[in-house]
This record gives C-alpha cells, sequence and structure tokens, in this order.
C-alpha cells in the first residue's frame, strides 16, 4: 500500500484504495486534464498527482508497469530502424574501380598503338601522361564533399529556424514523406486548459463575472480552477473577499461575496439548486471538447465559462501548408470522437482527405504507424509526450516539440524548438532544398569527370591532336571540389 501526496510522482501502477484526487496523466494519455481518480481507479507510474492526498494497492511494478512497456516499444521500434546509405557511397564504389580500369587502358593503349607511330619512347610518355591525367581529373574529392557539405549547410540553417536535426539520415528521409501523422495535445494545441469562452447571461461586465468567478476558484485545488484563475491574472481584472467558502464534492463550490452567495460547478449543481437554464447550449460546447464551469446564485445561472486546451496560432497554416506540399495528415488523440472531429475541422484537418482518429492510447499509435508504412507511405510523426515516444521511434521520421518530454525529444529524430508545428513544413521545405543541392553538387562532380576523362584519357589526340595536361586536370579537379562547396552555401542564403 503506498501513500501519494499532492505534488508526488504515483511510483507503480495500481488500484486507489482510499481518498480521492485529480492525477495529471497528460504523460500517457497526452491529455491535458487532469483525471479525477477515486476509490477503485487504477493509477499509471510516472503521472503526477496534483491536489488530494490517496493510499494505493501497488499491482504492477519494475518491467510489468505501463511506463516498462512503453520504453521497450520504443527500444524495439529504435531497433528495427534500417540505416540509410548516402548515394555518393554507391556511386563512389563503381566509379573508382572504372576510372582506375580507364587510367590503365589509356596508358596500355597508348603503349599498343603508339609505339609504331611514335616510337616507344613518346607513346610512353603520353601513355603516363594520360595515367595520372585520369586518375587527377577523376579523383572523386567533389564526389566525397557533394553530401556532407550540403547536409552540414542544411543542418545549420535548421538550427538557426530553431528545427534540431539529430543525423544526416533523418534529413534526407524527409523529403520523401507523404503522410504526417500529429498528435493533438501540445502539438496542434498548447497542451494546457485556458479558458477560452465566456458566456454572459446576466446584466453584468465579463470582467465583473469572471472576478466572481476567479475569486471563488482561487481557493479551490481543482485543475480548471488554475485556468479560470490565470485568465484572471493575465487580464489584470481584480479578485474579491471571499467568506463561507465551501467545496462540494463532485459538483463544484460555493461562497459568498459582498453579501451574496454564488455556486461554481457543473451541470449537476445547477439541477441540484433548480433554476432553469439552457443545457442543450451546453451540450453544444462539450461535443466541441470544452468544460463549462457555470456561475449562479440560488435564483438564477449569471452565465459560464469554457475551458479547453487551446489551439496554437500556428497550427492552420502549417496544416495549409502541408496539403499545399500534398502531405496527407493524421490526427491521433486520446479525446472523444465528437470532440476530436471539432478540433480537426479547426485547423483543416479534412476527412476523407486526411484522417482524425479519437481514443487513442500509446501502443494505438505505435500500430497506426505500423499500418501507414504498411500501406508503403513514407511516415513522419510529430509528438510531444512520453505516449508519443514508440510512434516517433517507429516513424521514417520522429518530430518531437521543443516544449515536450525528454523521451519523446530522445525517440525523434528532428526537434521543433518552443514546440512551433509551423517548422514542419520549414523543415521538409529545408530536406527538399538540401536534397536538391546534393544531386546538384553530384553534377558539378561528375560533368567535370565526363567531359575530362576522354581528353585526358587522350582519345581527342587522333583526331584534334589534344592531349589534357596533369596540371590542367590537377585544376579541373579543384574547379569541381570549389563548384560544390559554392553550391552547397547557396543553401544558406535561400529562405524557406
Amino acid at each position: 500500500m503506498i501513500i501519494v501526496k499532492p505534488g508526488a510522482k504515483i511510483p507503480v501502477d495500481g488500484a486507489i484504495s482510499e481518498g480521492s484526487s485529480f492525477v495529471d496523466e497528460s504523460m500517457v494519455t497526452g491529455e491535458p486534464m487532469p483525471a479525477q481518480k477515486k476509490i477503485g481507479d487504477l493509477v499509471v507510474a510516472g503521472t503526477m498527482n496534483t491536489s488530494g492526498s490517496f493510499t494505493f494497492k501497488a499491482t504492477k511494478v519494475g518491467s510489468e508497469t505501463l511506463l516498462a512497456q512503453i520504453i521497450k516499444m520504443v527500444e524495439e521500434a529504435q531497433g528495427s530502424k534500417a540505416p540509410i546509405q548516402a548515394l555518393a557511397d554507391k556511386i563512389s564504389s563503381v566509379f573508382v574501380p572504372i576510372v582506375l580500369v580507364i587510367a590503365f587502358v589509356a596508358l596500355g593503349v597508348w603503349l599498343f598503338f603508339g609505339t609504331g607511330a611514335l616510337g616507344f619512347s613518346q607513346a610512353l610518355s603520353y601513355g603516363l601522361v594520360s595515367f595520372v591525367g585520369v586518375l587527377v581529373i577523376a579523383c572523386p574529392c567533389a564526389l566525397g564533399l557533394a553530401t556532407p557539405t550540403a547536409i552540414i549547410v542544411g543542418v545549420g540553417k535548421g538550427a538557426k529556424e530553431g528545427i534540431l536535426i539529430k543525423d544526416a539520415a533523418t534529413l534526407e528521409k524527409l523529403h520523401k514523406v507523404n503522410t504526417v501523422v500529429v498528435d493533438k495535445t501540445g502539438t496542434i494545441t498548447k497542451g494546457k486548459p485556458t479558458l477560452v469562452d465566456i458566456i454572459n447571461l446576466s446584466n453584468q461586465k465579463d470582467e465583473e463575472l469572471v472576478s466572481i468567478l476567479a475569486s471563488l476558484e482561487k481557493k479551490s485545488e481543482h485543475p480548471i480552477a488554475h485556468a479560470i484563475v490565470n485568465y484572471a491574472q493575465e487580464k489584470k481584472i481584480p479578485f474579491a473577499e471571499v467568506s463561507n467558502f465551501e467545496g462540494i464534492q463532485g459538483k463544484g463550490l460555493k461562497g459568498s461575496i459582498n453579501g451574496t452567495d454564488y455556486y461554481v460547478g457543473n451541470v449537476k449543481l445547477v439541477g441540484d439548486l433548480k433554476v432553469s437554464f439552457d443545457v442543450v447550449r451546453i451540450e453544444e460546447f462539450t461535443s466541441q471538447g470544452k468544460t463549462p464551469v457555470i456561475l449562479a446564485t440560488k435564483e438564477k445561472v449569471l452565465g459560464f465559462v469554457m475551458v479547453a486546451d487551446e489551439i496554437k496560432p500556428e497550427s492552420i497554416e502549417a496544416i495549409k501548408d502541408l496539403h499545399a506540399l500534398g502531405i496527407k495528415v493524421v490526427m491521433l488523440t486520446g479525446d472523444d470522437e465528437k470532440a476530436a472531429k471539432y478540433i480537426g475541422s479547426l485547423v483543416g484537418i479534412s476527412v476523407p482527405l486526411d484522417e482524425v482518429i479519437a481514443h487513442v492510447l500509446p501502443q494505438d499509435k505505435l500500430a497506426k504507424i505500423k499500418e501507414l508504412q504498411g500501406r508503403g507511405q513514407i511516415v513522419a510523426m510529430a509528438g510531444d509526450g512520453v505516449n508519443d515516444a514508440p510512434a516517433l521511434a517507429q516513424a521514417d521520421v520522429g518530430i518531437a516539440m521543443g516544449t515536450g518530454t525528454d523521451v519523446a525529444i530522445e525517440s525523434a529524430g528532428i526537434t521543433l524548438l518552443g514546440g512551433d508545428i509551423s517548422k514542419l513544413v520549414k523543415a521538409i521545405k529545408l530536406s527538399n532544398m538540401t536534397m536538391r543541392g546534393i544531386k546538384q553538387n553530384l553534377f558539378w562532380a561528375f560533368i567535370y569527370n565526363i567531359v575530362g576523362i576522354p581528353l585526358a584519357a587522350g582519345v581527342f589526340y587522333p583526331i584534334f591532336g589534344w592531349l589534357l595536361n596533369p596540371v590542367f586536370a590537377g585544376l579541373a579537379m579543384a574547379f569541381s571540389s570549389v563548384s560544390v562547396v559554392s553550391n552547397s552555401l547557396r543553401i544558406k542564403a535561400k529562405k524557406l
């Protein structure tokens, strides 16, 4: 039996046997609203107790806990990844032996055919010039520089834009992505409850209504109360003196301000007061994933506020830009289906082109990534929680929000500083730009060889009397390297 005090982390999985509290399970479920826990409810290792104190019985410890299972899934997903072999390495493995063969063939041809026409001494001289010229002009320095220079510049540019790229393979793979899977909480939304709507049914000003609400909620330990109090503090709305404060279990609270008794809570509390109220209007908001907090007196309802996980302002633009790049978006969330589809529609995730999947657990996210990959999709996954870590590791490209958990950042190949999802679009554009730069570099690395090798080998000598001096072959080889480096540096100047 384990006692958990307010603010403490839950050490193992178990079931509550005494007391009640609100537990922040965002690490596992991804949802920002702390969940109410009472006797008989299950709690998970690693989650945070926010307010009350309770005792629970340990049912799973060590490697059996949900957190240990998530870590195991991450390890399996990371271990199954095959490294991407660079294009330049493949080319070099074929190109270098071919050049050596050409150099020896050139020397042999000069000696075989040139001895009769020019004499052995002259033929050997020209043969050695050709042999050295071919080796010098074909020296694959530019080929070796083509990929790393572009990637170094690309990674540096990304860092400047707040996009941290873990390795070159990730940057290379990103330009092929055709499906982006996003976690809702902390990625599309801000990941913490905030006051989003004020519906005033009284003749008082909105500020007065919020002042009464915030003054009462300031004495409450409920997680939603913090959202209302924070809103009042941000808007510099004054707090009033509260007397006769009393918490009403499972329904809300009551208190007196300037001699008037006020009640704050949910629909059940208003039902107990037996005052007329439009419940349909409340249901309309709750279907959007918002939580109502109603303010009433004994005679009437004065108004209500809605607390929800607010959408990041940059999310709408980011989804629009992803669609413009021809990328399908899949949103995963632990929310119920109605709320998930509503949030999806607000940011432009439109079914059937895109997908919105609700009631999702960590293993479901991993399974969804595998399913998409099984359909031949190249998948990028963006998330921020421990619950996203297995999916981030499994995805072709894992993208973590910089505001997220350490395990998510560790599992991902790319981290977006500040948790700004619009940087995801920039990262894809950067990958396209870098890969284009690599292909251009490979072109410059080869164009000198294609033109220079026949000239160095003496192919044009019988027709035009041209033979490439090894000095000029060295100059051409150096110039190809300069071209490649200069072309890579151009990426730095381009706008994302």
